[in-house]
This record gives C-alpha cells, sequence and structure tokens, in this order.
C-alpha cells in the first residue's frame, strides 16, 4: 500500500528561468483586474529576490462601464476604454513595467495574430462561463503533446471562478510535466485541467445572465464587493507557492467568503 503523500514538484524551469516567465491573463473584470495587480507586486517581489520576473499580456475585448467602478479596479476617467487597456497602461506606469494588453478575446484567431508570442509558460483564466472555460481547454489541450524547449513554454493553467460570495481556484499542468524522483513523497506530474476535474459540474451549468448591471448597486447583487479580490490574492498565494517553494501539497482551494471559510483542494 502507498502511504506517500501526492505532492507536484514547480517544473524547474520555473525555479531557474532564463528569461522573465510569460503570463496570459485571460479576463480583465472583476477577478481579472485584481489579479492583474497582484500579479505585478509578485513580478517586483520577485526581482527583489534576483528573479528575473514575469511578462504579462492581457486578453479581454471588454470596455469600462460605470457598473465596473468600485467592484473592479476602473476609475471613472477610463469609462469607455477597453479594460485591459486601462489596466496595462495604467500598472506600467505605476510599476515601471512593460506589459502588453491585447483588446480582443483570447481565442485561437487572436493567437495566430501573435505568432510566437501566442504562447506563455502560464495562463490565469478570470473568465464568467463553463463555455469559455471549454474555449479555453481546447486552445491549450493542443500543447499538451508537444514537446518544445522554447522560452515561452506552456506549463500551467490556473483558473478563476466566483459567484456571489464563493469560488473557487484550480491550477492545472498542460500536459506531463517531468517530475523528480522521490522517496517522502508521491510526485503527480498531470493535473487535470478544471475541465476535466469537474466536467459534469460545468457541462450542467445553468445559462449564466449576461445582461450588463446598470450601476454599482446592481452589479453588487450580483456579486460581492470583495469576493474577487479575495480570490484573486488567494490565487496569488499558490502561485508564489510554486514559484518560491518548488512544491505544492494542494493545487487550489474552494472559498466562502460569507461564512468565512476556505477549502483545500489536494493533489491526488
Amino acid at each position: 500500500m502507498n502511504t506517500l503523500t501526492p505532492v507536484h514538484f514547480t517544473d524547474y524551469y520555473l525555479l531557474n528561468p532564463t528569461n522573465p516567465v510569460t503570463v496570459h491573463l485571460i479576463g480583465a473584470g472583476g477577478t481579472g483586474s485584481q489579479m492583474l495587480t497582484c500579479l505585478a507586486r509578485m513580478h517586483q517581489g520577485m526581482l527583489a529576490l534576483d528573479y528575473p520576473g514575469l511578462q504579462v499580456t492581457v486578453f479581454d475585448d471588454d470596455t469600462v462601464s460605470p457598473a465596473n467602478l468600485g467592484r473592479q479596479l476602473f476609475a471613472q476617467s477610463e469609462i469607455g476604454m477597453n479594460k485591459g487597456v486601462a489596466l496595462i497602461t495604467r500598472l506600467n506606469r505605476f510599476f515601471g513595467t512593460n506589459w502588453k494588453a491585447v483588446p480582443r478575446r483570447f481565442d485561437a484567431l487572436t493567437l495566430s495574430g501573435l505568432k510566437d508570442e501566442g504562447a506563455a509558460n502560464l495562463y490565469v483564466s478570470c473568465v464568467d462561463t463553463a463555455a469559455a472555460r471549454f474555449a479555453i481547454a481546447g486552445i491549450l489541450g493542443e500543447y499538451k503533446d508537444r514537446h518544445s524547449y522554447q522560452r515561452n513554454r506552456p506549463l500551467y493553467w490556473m483558473d478563476l471562478g466566483n459567484s456571489k460570495t464563493t469560488g473557487q481556484v484550480l491550477l492545472s499542468t498542460i500536459g506531463e510535466l517531468t517530475q523528480p524522483p522521490s522517496q517522502r513523497h508521491q510526485p503527480c506530474g498531470h493535473l487535470p485541467f478544471v475541465t476535466e476535474t469537474f466536467k459534469a459540474l460545468l457541462e450542467n451549468a445553468d445559462a449564466k445572465n449576461d445582461t450588463p448591471s446598470c450601476s454599482l448597486a446592481e452589479a453588487l447583487t450580483k456579486q460581492d464587493l470583495f469576493i474577487n479580490s479575495t480570490l484573486a490574492n488567494m490565487g496569488a498565494s499558490l502561485l508564489w507557492l510554486l514559484f518560491r517553494e518548488g512544491i505544492l501539497y494542494n493545487r487550489g482551494f474552494f472559498l466562502n467568503l460569507h461564512d468565512f471559510r476556505a477549502m483545500p483542494i489536494l493533489i491526488r
């Protein structure tokens, strides 16, 4: 009987990269806008520790509306601007980064136009629907069996999703990642996509009402004021462990902000 604890060891490239780790952030709304700030803070911490840092590209085709103010990180002067462009412009000036915004939906057509920059080491999705997650899974699934040693080789996908006061974060590998031998742990090189782990739930998910909110007050009836920022900060903490400690015992968590409870998702 195998009693070793299942763990995932971080891919070696992320522990000792020769270039900034490339990140594609998909969605710049409630959670995405918060996650982008977390990634910028992570980038600054990495540079202080003599790590090459991050190079982030944001994908979002939506524009800022009055209902986004307050819950999402946008100012009144940015109403009408593309969300990704607004965030990246402000963030680059604040942190001195040279990150990019693509004001288009994350899909195969958009990626084909980016050529070599269409791939990234890490994908972080902050999208609203099950259909969007299946679409992302279809794109990233194309990389699973490709054995590339390029600097932007796809390695991980983190998905963040939430309802009004609950949410979840799940980290997946893009294909099987090589694991070192261990006598103390049971290394797991394959962490299934969210569309595989929760396939039945996503397929049976009720159709979401995507009617835009007309005001912040209306938006707050759909999602609590702090669910997005809490989820983003906890998700970023998981990424920080991935980079800094090199070993994970949990690949995500469920969060209930109303009851102040979080439950880790163990690696199996």
